[in-house]
């Protein structure tokens, strides 16, 4: 799509603050009503239509696809997209170490076991730790009390939870931005160890580094989708 209009703003309805070009509203990709919960959100998004110079970019407008997602895709399927982001516990990256003795391994939990110990506090769950890459099914108990963290948090959220799960391939690592436990530029860091291992081993890769940037900024804006919802305003 060309870009078309000359004002873009906001006003406030029954669904949210829901954008206007020119007045008129705009729609996600199954033609909902694109409205935002919180002002600052819509803010975000107002300012990624004021900045489409001709052609509109989905890669350049990371809130708007958050929220597209949230309304079209997990709105009607709460219950699946809940499911698949939990699933993330199942075969979670920081349970699945190198073997006993070596330096990643040393690595791994130093980096690694402080996050599983604020999971094991904040949700009172336990984990099974498995040396290679066999699969090895974690505690019911602690699958099901993961999966209800999830199943309570908002729509809009599990918009952001989705990609952070799939980028960092780790639930405990997603609850932990979600909670606001720690640094996610450490977050982050913890989820890339095994790759920026290898580079320490074998050197950098430029398409491998750019990757990871890449990476990095969709996990980047995952995180900022967050923070302009919790003003609720």
């Amino acid at each position: 799509m060309r870009r078309f209009w000359k004002e873009v703003t906001t006003e406030q309805t029954s669904f949210g603050h829901a954008v206007r070009l020119d007045g008129r509203p705009v729609k996600t990709p199954t033609r909902n009503e694109l409205a935002l919960p919180t002002r600052r959100l819509a803010e975000a998004v107002v300012a990624e239509w004021e900045a489409v110079s001709e052609t509109i970019d989905p890669a350049l407008m990371p809130m708007t696809g958050f929220a597209n997602a949230a309304i079209d895709r997990i709105a009607p399927d709460r219950a699946g997209f809940v499911a698949s982001i939990a699933a993330y516990g199942e075969s979670d990256l920081l349970c699945y170490r190198a073997e006993a003795g070596e330096p990643l391994a040393e690595r791994q939990a130093v980096l690694w076991d402080p996050w599983l110990d604020w999971a094991r506090n904040r949700y009172d769950v336990g984990f099974i730790l498995v040396e290679g890459i066999m699969h090895q099914p974690q505690p019911e108990a602690t699958l099901a009390t993961l999966r209800a963290a999830v199943g309570a948090r908002g729509t809009f959220e599990l918009a952001a939870m989705a990609k952070l799960a799939h980028l960092s391939g780790s639930l405990i690592l997603t609850l932990a931005v979600v909670e606001r436990a720690g640094d996610v530029q450490d977050i982050w860091y913890a989820a890339c160890l095994d790759e920026l291992w290898q580079e320490e081993l074998w050197g950098a890769d430029h398409w491998a580094q750019k990757n990871r940037s890449d990476r990095e900024g969709e996990f980047m804006a995952a995180v900022r989708f967050l923070k302009l919802l919790r003003t609720q305003t």
